[in-house]
């Protein structure tokens, strides 16, 4: 396993202006993915035995000018496409996003805002402040197990002020929404044709205008598929011929689909489709109908009817079957199963980053009020500013790369190694582990894996950064 991930992570020297800074890189990677605790780069020094003076060069790593956000991106997808065995649909690969929000208390840790929170949960609080995330990921693995690989996530609220200061031409920041649009485009990009899964949040009019803009300018296609509110209203095609004066009409009838379950109850189909994991006897009803106010786009309308439960689904590709429409939503929810992963296997969101140059958070600032940042001038501290925002995206594509190196080597080695069924569950996987079952084997393992494979350069990397005498002894216990 250490040699398979030895092969993954050489390919990133090219990211990096200075090898010392790659080899900081391959250390944080791999201690992100065995660490046993969430405090922090600490918990990296503790868990591969470094020499205690490392703290302050792996800070100091993530503010550095040897990198760039953008080439670990790119260098990431890359090593996805090349190793990852992707779910490929009629010849295009699935994409999945969703935006994440993770509560911050810092005072002087840029992008902190108010944020409303929609999921029905007690546990959250409806307000919080925090950052949101946009995700983006891809599906990969085999029937039996599908992982949603993250490829990249960041900032796209709060940080409006920040970024224009290193905008030329002044441009705003879009929406949540539209960012979503463009990032998933540009990773189509490089995979080729996608499919891009979304929840319901993210139907709406500038969302398609933006995708329809992206089409226009490039080859590449990116479809949609994603969820309706119940109260959605779709137009039936207008009238091919007009009589009388007057521009000809852009849409017909107005149709609300939450009706159409009962006034079309005897048109709807049975199907058996595979959804989570299971084969579930289901009907549904396939309509290609006019959406969006002032838009009118075509779209593939799917209403589903499982037991008591109505969904309206929707598609921008009006050739995708509505039972593969069904199975790929289906397959939105392991995003939020890479979330949990990201958040309590390996502490993805640890972080705490902040700058004495950045204003103090204003808890009470009311709309309409000028934002403190505002009033920052200083070129200084603008750049103490943003380098503080490179800091917790980089940290944060860090932990993406870690998770990924996780599930990859999930899938590659869960029916080789029977070593990695080393713990009790009470429902054990038959087929391919969790992230959370490889991160435990790497840190029971790692120095054992070190001693027997000295030649690798990642063996080499950390070995060169340990306190030997640590190390002998730590490597003689395992």
């Amino acid at each position: 396993m250490l040699r398979y991930l030895n092969e993954l992570l050489l390919p990133f020297r090219s990211c990096f202006s200075r090898h010392a800074t790659f080899e900081w890189f391959v250390v944080i990677i791999v201690g992100f993915m065995v660490r046993s605790d969430h405090l922090g780069v600490t918990s990296v020094i503790r868990d591969l035995a470094l020499n205690s003076r490392s703290y302050e060069t792996m800070i100091h790593f993530f503010r550095s000018s040897a990198w760039s956000l953008e080439s670990l991106r790119l260098a990431w997808i890359q090593t996805v496409r090349k190793a990852a065995p992707l779910l490929i649909v009629q010849e295009r690969v699935v994409l999945v996003g969703d935006g994440m929000k993770q509560a911050k208390e810092g005072r002087r840790m840029p992008g902190v805002k108010k944020l409303h929170q929609e999921s029905e949960n007690v546990s959250k609080g409806e307000y919080i402040f925090g950052h949101l995330f946009g995700a983006i990921g891809v599906l990969a693995g085999t029937p039996q197990k599908w992982f949603c690989l993250p490829l990249f996530m960041n900032l796209q609220d709060g940080v409006k002020t920040i970024l224009g200061w290193h905008t030329a031409d002044g441009d705003e920041q879009p929406s949540h929404v539209v960012q979503m649009i463009e990032q998933g485009f540009a990773a189509a990009r490089i995979f080729g044709n996608a499919l891009f899964l979304l929840d319901r949040y993210f139907l709406s009019v500038p969302a398609l205008e933006r995708l329809n803009a992206c089409h226009n300018s490039s080859a590449t296609r990116m479809h949609l598929v994603t969820k309706a509110k119940a109260n959605v209203m779709a137009y039936e095609r207008p009238a091919e011929k007009k009589s009388g004066r007057g521009r000809p009409p852009k849409k017909g009838k107005a149709i609300k689909l939450k009706d159409v379950f009962a006034t079309r109850a005897a048109d709807f189909q049975t199907a058996t489709v595979t959804l989570y994991g299971k084969e579930e006897a289901l009907q549904f009803l396939c309509l290609d109908l006019l959406w969006g106010q002032g838009l009118y786009q075509e779209l593939r309308f799917v209403l589903v009817r499982r037991g008591m439960q109505y969904s309206i689904l929707v598609s921008t590709d009006l050739t995708l079957s509505a039972t593969d429409i069904i199975g790929l939503y289906g397959c939105r929810f392991k995003i939020e199963c890479t979330f949990r992963e990201m958040k309590q296997v390996i502490g993805a969101f640890g972080y705490r980053f902040w700058s004495k140059s950045m204003p103090k958070l204003n808890r009470y600032l009311k709309k309409g009020e000028v934002h403190p940042l505002e009033q920052v001038k200083d070129e200084q501290d603008q750049r103490r500013i943003h380098l503080t925002l490179q800091a917790m995206e980089g940290f944060v594509m860090c932990q993406c790369i870690a998770m990924g190196l996780l599930q990859l080597s999930a899938l590659r080695y869960s029916g080789r190694t029977p070593t990695l069924f080393f713990r009790y569950l009470r429902t054990p996987s038959r087929t391919v582990v969790s992230e959370a079952t490889v991160s435990a084997y790497l840190r029971q393992s790692i120095f054992r894996l070190f001693a027997q494979n000295k030649h690798l350069s990642i063996t080499k990397i950390i070995r060169s950064k340990q306190d030997n005498a640590d190390f002998d002894a730590t490597s003689v216990a395992s």
